[in-house]
């Protein structure tokens, strides 16, 4: 696990090592354990490449990076983790490639040097990285099937700069960056992030996941990339008769992802929230592993009885055993404002709620203990429907198909189990909701927004559940959860890991027809039973069980509230600029506060991203081009 970072130049006025040595140390938090660069030329091309180092397999110094294969002519930079390594080490030590270490970066440099491009199909893990074959003539970027590592690039008249954070491209460039207006308008309007390649920041952009680029530096295309699809998530619903899925089947593919991401020479633990989705992979990592060995266990609870989740993290410790260890973090409302600076400063984008900064906590938790690699549940809701929109998507796509008896039994389900109606919140639900459905809303659009930018399509639409699925795991909620878990762990050199998006996993439960996955008035029907052997009734079958959640509306309207008020009292960054209209969110926010609890059309949303998009403007001006 890395940082990484390089720049190709034409004809570059001055030496790349200040800016390249600027992007690495700029991104030295997710390396402590040593950092280097390379430079090198192609034709007419000036070539820096630059890494910081996480040790996680082979701690020594074999390990380093940049890379180079025994002739010097291939280098790689490489963040991320390959989890079946030793699989594809033993069969190229067939192929009669001998290696120098024990780590999974010489194996991934090795196999694209057999393999070339065709390597990426062969790799089951996650990864952002550079791969120069000076003998070719090339330069390849590539990014894991599902996006879990990121990688960023700008391209500019005579350079291309790329990171494994934007912060690092800010570093390396030698201009500002304006504010992308569509990304903030999808932000502000409809709680969205990273729901496209397009950044905050206008010209930097994530390579696609799924996806390998090519430069090819000896010709005349010189700098424009060919952009290649490696992979893509299946999307045609299957299963829809009445022969139910191999329950066998998901709980071995699911064990076997688990066990696959223990691979490490450092300590593992486990994320534990006390549902069914970190409580498999607590069980699943005992299972490979043996009862009697440590298992770390971490875990975020509130000392409001209405979002603990104590009692239930208690449960799965006792069914454990006596080798878990269970770290709790508690967060208070001061606590989680004032550390906004330091968390936007590593996120390089606003965040999209107070849960990123318990996240962060939580990374330093791990820290003290030493655990430096932690498994969590990130994917499961959208592999299996676990989000309660998914019920009204089904019902939609019932009702629209003419299934109307169907929609009533699930209606009826739903009722006499008691999982779904009573979380039912209009604040949440609304950007789900068609135009003539939704409340009306206090527009705090500043001029500059008020312009055409496109709203993403988050509702139904005219796709099918699977279709929607799909959208989530690739656009509008997965890739912006894997953002800030990358960002707040890395911040901390932890490495995260999770196995619900191996690739194997999804395609095998992302196609399965929705009747599988809502059933009975359960969602996550098919893991429930596949893990239901497993794992204690009350949490497999748990009614009450609610997102991560901290009590953080309750915090504005009380203990934030001085502080929120001093800040939209006073002048804004975002609102001389055009993109917020000021007393109309000084409005918003005073009938955001005279909602009752959990009640109410304004949400916690609503508030927050106008105050975060503000911090994080503050906290970037030095690199932003602001038009007032």
């Amino acid at each position: 696990m890395c940082g990484i970072a390089g720049i190709v130049a034409t004809h570059p006025e001055r030496p790349l090592d200040a800016s390249l040595t600027r992007m690495v140390q700029v991104q030295a938090h997710r390396g402590p354990d040593g950092q280097g660069c390379w430079f090198g030329e192609i034709g007419h091309n000036q070539i820096g490449l630059g890494s910081v180092r996480l040790a996680i397999q082979d701690l020594s110094d074999a390990g380093r990076q940049p890379m180079a294969s025994p002739s010097g002519r291939q280098v790689l930079v490489y963040n991320g983790e390959v989890y079946n390594y030793l699989e594809l080490r033993r069969e190229l030590e067939g192929l009669g490639v001998q290696f120098r270490s024990r780590c999974d970066t010489e194996v991934v440099l090795h196999a694209l040097q057999v393999w070339g491009e065709g390597a990426f199909a062969r790799f089951n893990g996650m990864w952002g990285l550079a791969w120069l074959d000076q003998d070719a003539g090339q330069l390849l970027l590539s990014r894991d099937r599902l996006g879990v590592k990121p990688l960023y690039w700008h391209r500019s008249d005579g350079q291309v700069l790329f990171a494994s954070e934007i912060k690092g491209i800010l570093a390396g460039s030698e201009h500002r960056f304006a504010v992308d207006h569509a990304v903030v308008a999808r932000y502000l309007q409809q709680s969205q992030l990273d729901a496209q390649e397009q950044t905050f920041f206008a010209g930097i952009e994530a390579l696609p996941p799924g996806h390998w680029a090519r430069f090819d530096l000896r010709s005349s295309a010189g700098l424009n990339p060919s952009l290649h699809r490696y992979w893509s998530p299946p999307d045609q619903e299957t299963q829809r008769d009445g022969i139910p899925p191999s329950f066998e089947a998901v709980r071995e593919t699911f064990m076997d992802s688990v066990r696959l991401r223990l691979r490490s020479d450092v300590p593992v633990g486990v994320l534990l929230s006390g549902g069914l989705d970190s409580s498999a992979i607590a069980v699943a990592t005992q299972h490979a592993t043996g009862r009697s060995a440590d298992l770390h266990l971490l875990s975020i609870v509130s000392d409001d009885p209405r979002y603990s989740e104590a009692p239930f993290i208690d449960r799965m410790a006792a069914h454990l055993g006596t080798a878990a260890r269970t770290s709790r973090v508690r967060l208070t409302a001061h606590e989680a404002f004032a550390l906004l600076d330091r968390v936007t400063w590593f996120n390089d984008e606003p965040p999209g709620g107070l849960s990123t900064v318990a996240h962060y906590l939580l990374m330093q938790r791990a820290k003290d203990l030493g655990v430096t690699v932690i498994l969590c549940g990130q994917g499961a809701d959208e592999l299996l429907c676990g989000y309660l929109k998914y019920w009204g998507f089904y019902l939609q796509s019932l009702y629209r198909r003419g299934h109307w008896l169907a929609a009533l039994k699930v209606l009826g389900d739903l009722t006499r189990q008691g999982t779904v109606i009573r979380q039912f919140r209009v604040s949440e639900a609304k950007r789900y909701l068609p135009g003539m459905l939704r409340p009306a809303e206090i527009d705090i659009r500043g001029r500059r927004l008020k312009e055409s930018h496109s709203p993403l399509q988050i509702g139904l639409g005219r796709a099918g559940v699977v279709a929607r699925q799909l959208a989530d795991l690739c656009r509008l909620s997965v890739p912006a959860l894997l953002h800030y878990e990358d960002r707040m762990s890395m911040a901390l050199a932890r490495e995260i890991r999770v196995p619900f998006l191996d690739y194997r996993l999804v395609t095998l439960l992302l196609p399965l027809a929705p009747h599988w996955k809502l059933r009975d008035g359960w969602s996550k029907w098919v893991f429930r039973k596949a893990m239901e052997p497993y794992l204690p009734k009350e949490i497999t079958w748990r009614r009450d069980k609610q997102p991560f959640v901290i009590p953080q509306s309750e915090w504005l309207k009380s203990e934030l509230h001085s502080r929120v008020r001093a800040l939209l009292d006073n002048e804004l960054l975002t609102s001389a600029c055009g993109l917020v209209d000021q007393p109309a969110l000084q409005r918003r926010y005073a009938a955001f506060c005279r909602q009752p609890p959990d009640r109410g059309p304004i949400s916690f949303k609503d508030i927050f991203h106008p105050i975060a998009l503000e911090l994080w403007m503050r906290r970037f001006e030095s690199y932003l081009q602001l038009d007032a």
